[in-house]
This record gives structure tokens, C-alpha cells and sequence, in this order.
């Protein structure tokens, strides 16, 4: 049985479980700087290389004073994620506001906080300009339809929401030259969770090519160009990462061939992962509560989709380790549930595990990315804690769990005894 490695023992887990009861979420803090780090090495090569840490993957400000210290900036699209941004101290051009359908108040917090604007379409030239003005760096976002594939999670470019078609975009920047604009950047993401490094050099190419034609027909001069995120982790254990090495030297033979080539440069590349970055190196550990068996055969944990929503909403594979019993023969088909009255209520179908029982810790792996932050209180299920393996090997709660307090904050108990039916 192929496994994946894991950064405690069972041991050292049961010790942590009796502070923080299950299910939590918990986060290996020198993995994950290990691999900023490596990032920011690949691409080392390119002045002011920047990756802009796409917060709604783990909306932790613990976890984004980590990667700051580390260069990395904030990628927001949100009112909350702004305001989580200046909690943590980043100001300026460490803020990319990259949004759809924007509020105007949330184009006023980015515009405050000096954050660079990505604009998703040329129809809010006129609303950024009328609720919050017209920055001096600006930039769009482009959607290459049919010359890039998409994938299943975010789906094939000319059905997606995000970004504008290559007529709107030179109209745009056109628009924003007369403006006064006369700093300027441009960005693109086709594909979530993907794999093929080529993918990923293939998209700088249809960049690169989009900014000389820009730059030659505008007269107009990019800071940076911002190739997105995407870049998937292997769930599996059998896949392969993408190699930031090879993907970077595709980069950089690009760069060198269009942008310096054309005296285009000096040109930023940046960068908005997230899941590349956390997702390996979080962890969702819960207990079994129950063995059903019926016409199959479920393992029923503490923990739920309310925790982990990914296999519900795509078919998401997990690897699952059951602590202790990694030696014995995974020969046993389970379902492995939450509790919610939801069906697919599921982090895994017929999946081969050791034999399990009631109060067996489960570890499962990859959840430091989408995991915690898209929790939900269906049935008044409450979310979990979040907890970070420090370097030297202690561990702190950074969110604590929710409480009934929490979950009923928001309703008005006491109009109650005013309310006739």
C-alpha cells in the first residue's frame, strides 16, 4: 500500500488530541516554509518575482505572518480578506485585489489600502472610477477563451466568469492610458489544481505574446505579469508534483525569447498559488465514532463536510491514514462518513483501509488548502479548530473550534416572546 508520509506519530497525535479535541485541522509550519521557500528559489532569477499568497485557500493570519516573513504578498478578493490583510500588517503593492462582481466598498478598502487592482472586466472601469477613483497601477485580467483548456474544477475559459477577451483587454488598457494610468500589469488563471507542468509555461507563452503586441500597439509598458495559480498538489500518492524547476527554466527561456528580446524588460513575474504552497501540509484528524455495517460497510467520524467539503462538491480523493495501523493489510472497503443528513456526506467511497474501530484516530491528508475555509453550519454543525505544528515541535491553537454561543450569535432569542403567530 503506497502512504504518505506524515510529520507526528500516533503517540505524539493522541498527546495533541487530548488538549484539542477532534476533529481539528492542523498545520505543519516548517514544510510549509520549507516550500516558500523553494518557490521563491525557482524563480529566483527574475528581479522582483512576488507570489501573492491566495488567502481564501486558509483564510489564518498565523498563516499569513508565516508567509510574509517569508516575501510573500496577499492575493484578496474579498471584503474580509482585506480587511485580514491589514490585521496582519500588509499595505500597498503586498496587496493584490483580484475580484468579480465587486462592490464598490470593497474597490474603496483596496483603493485605502494602496492595494495593486486586478479588474475583471472593462465594464468597471466606469464603477471603480465613479465609487473609488482610478489607481496608478492597474491591471486586467484576461481570459484567452479558446486558446487555453481549462479543467474540471474551474472549467473550460469561455464558460468561466473571470476576466475579459482579447479585444476587451486592448480596449481596456486603452481606456486606462487616457485616463493617466501609466503603470500597468496583467494577469491570468485558466485552471485549478493541475498537474502538467507544461501547463503552466504554456500560459507565460500566450502572456508574453499578449504584452508585445500590447506594449507595440498601445505604447504603453508592463510592471508585471501575473501568471495566477493552479498549480495542483498529488492528492494521490502515486501522482507527481509539478517541478517548480523545470516550469521556472520554461519561464525564463519565454522571457528571454519575447520580453528581453523585444526590450521589454525588466518584467515581475508573479505568482497568486495557494494550494501549492499549504495543501500538502494540512491535515484533518478526527476520530471514529461508529462501524456500520449494512449492505457495505461505513466508518462514521467525528468530523464531516462541514470540515472538509472537497469530496462532496467534486469527487475529491483524499488519502486517509488510520494512525497505528498503517503495518496491517488494507484489504477492507469502507465509506468513510461525517455525520450530516446529506448523502454524500463522504471523504471517501469503497475505499481499502485497515480493519477500523470506534475511537481509531483517522489523519486525512492534504487539507491545507480549501479545507478549513469552506466550512459551512448545515444541520448546526459547528466548525473545528486550527491548530500549527510549530518548528521546534509545539503546537498552537491559531482558530479555536466554534462554539453554540458562536452558531446562535446572529438570531434574536429574546424577540421571541414579541413574535404572534
Amino acid at each position: 500500500m503506497i502512504g504518505k508520509k506524515l510529520p507526528f506519530t500516533k503517540e505524539q497525535l493522541e498527546k495533541i488530541a487530548e488538549e484539542y479535541p477532534t476533529p481539528f485541522h492542523i498545520y505543519d509550519e516548517k514544510a510549509i516554509r520549507a516550500n516558500a521557500r523553494k518557490l521563491n528559489t525557482a524563480f529566483s532569477w527574475n528581479k522582483g518575482f512576488k507570489d501573492y499568497y491566495a488567502i481564501k485557500a486558509v483564510p489564518n493570519p498565523y498563516l499569513m505572518k508565516i508567509l510574509r516573513e517569508e516575501g510573500f504578498g496577499i492575493d484578496c478578493s474579498s471584503m474580509a480578506e482585506l480587511e485580514l490583510a491589514e490585521k496582519v500588517g500588509l499595505r500597498g503593492e503586498e496587496i493584490m485585489f483580484t475580484s468579480n462582481d465587486t462592490p464598490a466598498e470593497e474597490f474603496k478598502k483596496a483603493m485605502d489600502l494602496g492595494a495593486i487592482i486586478n479588474l475583471d472586466d472593462i465594464s468597471h472601469i466606469p464603477f471603480l472610477e465613479k465609487h473609488a477613483g482610478i489607481p496608478e497601477l492597474i491591471c486586467f485580467r484576461y481570459n484567452p477563451g479558446p486558446l487555453k483548456e481549462g479543467n474540471m474544477i474551474i472549467g473550460q475559459p469561455e464558460e468561466a466568469k473571470y476576466g475579459g477577451t482579447r479585444e476587451q483587454l486592448f480596449e481596456a488598457y486603452k481606456i486606462m492610458r487616457y485616463k493617466g494610468v501609466k503603470r500597468f500589469g496583467i494577469h491570468t488563471m485558466v485552471a485549478s489544481n493541475e498537474l502538467d507542468t507544461n501547463y503552466f509555461i504554456e500560459t507565460a507563452e500566450i502572456l508574453f505574446d499578449l504584452i508585445v503586441e500590447l506594449s507595440e500597439k498601445l505604447n504603453i509598458r508592463f510592471e508585471f505579469v501575473n501568471l495566477g495559480g493552479g498549480i495542483g498538489i498529488p492528492y494521490r500518492p502515486e501522482q507527481t508534483p509539478v517541478d517548480l524547476n523545470v516550469m521556472s527554466e520554461g519561464i525564463r527561456k519565454l522571457y528571454n525569447d519575447l520580453i528581453e528580446a523585444n526590450g521589454l524588460a525588466p518584467i515581475k513575474i508573479y505568482f497568486e498559488t495557494g494550494r501549492v504552497i499549504t495543501g500538502p501540509y494540512g491535515y484533518l484528524v478526527s476520530r471514529v465514532l461508529h462501524i456500520k455495517n449494512t449492505y457495505k460497510k461505513y466508518a462514521g467520524l467525528d468530523a464531516s463536510m462541514v470540515n472538509l467539503m472537497r469530496p462532496a462538491l467534486y469527487g475529491a480523493y483524499h488519502h486517509i491514514t488510520v494512525m497505528g495501523k498503517g503495518h496491517l493489510s488494507h484489504q477492507t472497503p469502507y465509506d468513510v462518513t461525517g455525520s450530516l443528513c446529506e448523502n454524500n456526506d463522504k471523504f471517501a467511497i469503497n475505499r481499502l483501509l485497515p480493519e477500523m474501530e470506534p475511537g481509531d484516530l483517522v489523519v486525512i491528508h492534504d487539507t491545507g488548502a480549501h479545507g478549513h475555509a469552506m466550512g459551512f453550519n448545515y444541520n448546526g454543525k459547528l466548525r473545528s479548530s486550527e491548530l500549527l505544528l510549530r518548528e521546534n515541535g509545539e503546537v498552537m491553537q491559531i482558530r479555536r473550534a466554534e462554539t453554540i454561543e458562536d452558531h446562535f450569535a446572529t438570531l434574536d432569542f429574546g424577540g421571541l416572546a414579541k413574535f404572534e403567530v
